[in-house]
Parts: C-alpha cells; sequence; structure tokens
C-alpha cells in the first residue's frame, strides 16, 4: 500500500514510501537509548576524547566500516584524534554520490560523572549537577544507530562517510586540523543542532574571538596614584562606552571576560578583556572589531594606557543555497519519515562551518538536545528516535541523483 505519493511538481522531491518500507527502516529504540546512556557515561571533555573514541571505534569496525584517527588530538594537546569512517555502498546503492555524517565527541563543562535520568514522559535530562552531553551524543547516538539499523537490515545505502570531530566546542578545534582531502562526499550532514527534529540549519554565523591587553603603569594606590597609569579604568571605560549584545539583526557583541591587577592598594598596570563578535555575512564582524579596536585604542590613550589586539576566527559565516540538493535531501527525508520540515538560520557555530570553508555544501539537523551548556539540559526518547530514523531514510536515498536533478528543474 502506498501511503505517501505527491504529485505536486513543488513537491517532486518527496517519492513513494511503502508501509513495508517504513517497518524496514525503523530503528530499534531500545538499543539506540542504551547506547545514548552509555555515552552520556563516559567523561568526554574537550580534549578528553579518548573514551567515548575507542568506544566508537570498536562498534563501528565491528559493523564493517574502516575506521582512522588523525593526529588532531596531538596538535590541540588532547589525547584523541578526529575519527574518520568509511562504509562502501551497497551493491544497489553505491554508485550514487557519497554523503558525509557528522558529530563531535565532546561536551562542555561540567561534565564529569554524568547520568542521563529518564522520567515516566520519556524526558532525558542529567541527574542536575553536570550537563546531559545531549550536545552532542544524541547526534552520535543517531549516527551509530542508523548504521547498525542498516546493516542489520542489509537496506541499500550509499557510500557513507563519517566524521566523529574532538574539541567542537572550542571553536571546532577538531574540524580545524582535519585533512579534507580524503573526503569524497560533497554533501554533509552536521547533527548538532537544538530544537524539534526535522529543524534544518542552512545559514550561521562567522564567530570572531578578540583579545585586548592594557597595559599602563603600576604605582601606590595610597602615596602616589598619579604617578601610575589604570590599565583596569582604561578598560573598563572602553567597554562601558560599546554597544553590547545584538548590535544590529545580525550582529551581536559579548565582552565575556576580564582580568588584571595584583592587589588592591596598586594601582593597575595590565589588563586583560576578552570577547566575541558574531554577525553573517562575516565583513560585519570585521567591521565591528575593527570599530571596537580603534574605540579601545582611543580610550586607552586618554589614560596614558596603552593597549595591543589579537583575535581568532572561530568559524566562517556561510549560506547554504536552499534548492541544493543537500537541503532538498533533507526536505524529502522528512516527509519520508512524517516529520515536519523547518528551514532555520542559526547564530551558533559547528563543524558545517569549516566543511562549506573547504568547498562542500552542508546543514546542520536537530537531533534532540534541548537547553544545551547548562544542567538543565535535556533530551527525549521520542527525539533521539526520530533523530536516528531521519539518518537512516537520508542514508538509504539512492534515487538517482541525475533522476533527482531532473525532477528539480521540472524536465520530468
Amino acid at each position: 500500500m502506498l501511503i505517501q505519493q505527491k504529485k505536486n511538481r513543488k513537491n517532486r522531491w518527496v517519492g513513494l514510501c511503502s508501509k513495508g518500507e517504513i517497518e524496514m527502516k525503523k530503528v530499534n529504540q531500545n538499543r539506540l537509548i542504551q547506547t545514548f546512556q552509555h555515552l552520556v557515561e563516559m567523561d568526554s571533555p574537550s580534549l578528553g576524547e579518548r573514551q567515548v573514541g575507542q568506544f566508537l571505534a570498536e562498534q563501528l569496525t565491528a559493523l564493517g566500516l574502516s575506521v582512522s584517527e588523525d593526529d588532531a588530538g596531538i596538535q590541540l594537546g588532547g589525547n584523541c584524534g578526529n575519527l574518520y569512517c568509511h562504509w562502501e555502498g551497497s551493491d544497489n546503492g553505491g554508485k550514487e554520490a557519497p554523503l558525509l555524517f557528522s558529530a563531535h565527541l565532546d561536551t562542555v563543562e561540567p561534565s564529569r560523572g554524568k547520568k542521563a535520568v529518564i522520567l515516566p514522559d520519556g524526558t532525558i535530562r542529567s541527574a542536575g549537577d553536570t550537563v546531559l552531553g545531549a550536545d552532542d551524543f544524541a547526534g552520535v547516538a543517531a549516527i551509530l544507530e542508523a548504521v547498525r539499523t542498516i546493516a542489520e537490515k542489509k537496506l541499500p545505502h550509499r557510500e557513507i562517510e563519517l566524521l566523529f570531530s574532538v574539541a567542537e566546542e572550542i571553536y571546532s578545534g577538531g574540524a580545524t586540523h582535519f585533512n579534507y582531502e580524503q573526503l569524497k562526499a560533497k554533501e554533509a550532514y552536521v547533527l548538532d543542532l537544538s530544537g524539534p527534529i526535522g529543524n534544518c540549519a542552512y545559514r550561521a554565523p562567522t564567530i570572531f574571538a578578540f583579545t585586548a591587553e592594557f597595559e599602563g603603569k603600576s604605582a601606590h594606590a595610597g602615596f602616589a596614584p598619579e604617578t601610575g597609569a589604570n590599565a583596569i579604568a582604561a578598560a573598563a571605560k572602553a567597554i562601558a562606552s560599546i554597544r553590547q549584545g545584538r548590535v544590529a539583526e545580525s550582529l551581536t557583541v559579548n565582552i565575556g571576560k576580564i582580568e588584571g591587577g595584583t592587589a588592591r592598594n596598586i594601582v593597575s598596570d595590565y589588563c586583560l578583556v576578552q570577547g566575541e563578535i558574531r554577525s553573517n555575512p562575516h565583513a560585519l564582524s570585521v567591521e565591528q572589531y575593527e570599530k571596537i579596536k580603534n574605540h579601545f585604542t582611543k580610550v586607552a590613550q586618554t589614560f596614558g594606557v596603552n593597549v595591543s589586539f589579537s583575535h581568532q576566527i572561530g568559524c566562517m559565516a556561510y549560506e547554504t543555497p536552499k534548492e541544493l540538493p543537500v537541503v532538498q535531501r533533507v526536505k524529502h527525508a522528512c516527509e519520508a519519515c512524517g516529520i515536519p520540515f523547518k528551514l532555520i538560520e542559526t547564530f551558533g557555530g559547528s563543524d558545517n562551518n569549516h566543511f562549506v570553508r573547504h568547498g562542500m555544501s552542508g546543514v546542520v539537523l536537530a537531533c534532540g538536545m534541548r537547553d544545551c551548556h547548562s544542567t538543565k539540559e535535556q533530551s527525549h526518547v521520542d527525539e533521539l528516535t526520530r533523530a536516528a530514523r531521519l539518518v537512516v531514510q537520508i542514508m538509504t536515498d539512492v534515487t538517482g541523483d541525475s533522476t533527482r536533478e531532473k525532477e528539480a528543474e521540472g524536465r520530468i
């Protein structure tokens, strides 16, 4: 019985999905949740992902995938590198272009001794004293369960590449050091987005981190304050006189750290200020940085203080065209799974920023994480299940790409 058949040209990416096919592509929910719980219980802070990396390598190797680890961990000062996995396509699906699926192995602090507590309504949360780690173990678990389901049921599937990165929470450190020349795929699906399953981020910002170091002159604060040049005072004045928060619709500025001084009775000769700018497009971040830099310099001069600057571009802004196959494939998979599809913009960075920068077309998919980077972080049994099911659907999309392109152009 055909339960889904779209005839409207506007929906031409939606194929036929039989009741039997849906049954075949169901994932093992119990196994998925057990895997998620097991991942959560492993400590995996940024630069300390070895235990999780070893577990994944063993699981994927047992399923027949080739697994290799690069030296990103060594370069970053961590104990585990990025894991790259390759899976040959099946006889009736392997001729289609390969697809890349990615998630990251690290979690933010506090993350030591995490537990996944499952409530009667299916909500999954931490014990309250740590993050849950759904960011990004929800994505890791969904990908692993999808591969297990396809292998176990011998479903036709494309050639698949997997990349599990390290140190993503440190401005995508692992993805920065990955060798992109080894990838064959031109489409990337990154499972690292909060919100309802079916949300698909096609646009993300530049994250521009900067440091300003104010250098003044120390003096005794009681006997000779007039002989000193207070670096903290200069920094405070500079910070107070710039706009922070949402400066414009696609531009945010934040001063996140300030430190300096040696004692309360000494005019401070040093103050460090660290901030971040996010924007889309990229040029807005550069423009805003120059404004802040010039303003800080002028303020510092009025205090007789010098200021020096350094910056790091954590990731570059991108916008993936909505009509590209990487977007339409997700739309098609959501409709086949009965999941509402929604294209969104995000103001968070991810490894996808680096994939796009290296010539790939990519999107970021919601995978079952909410209230991330807090001890209130949570997921849900149903969300994790839908995420894994969606990955299965995309991996097993073996419809000829040339046919899809003609459909998208309205030629058939």
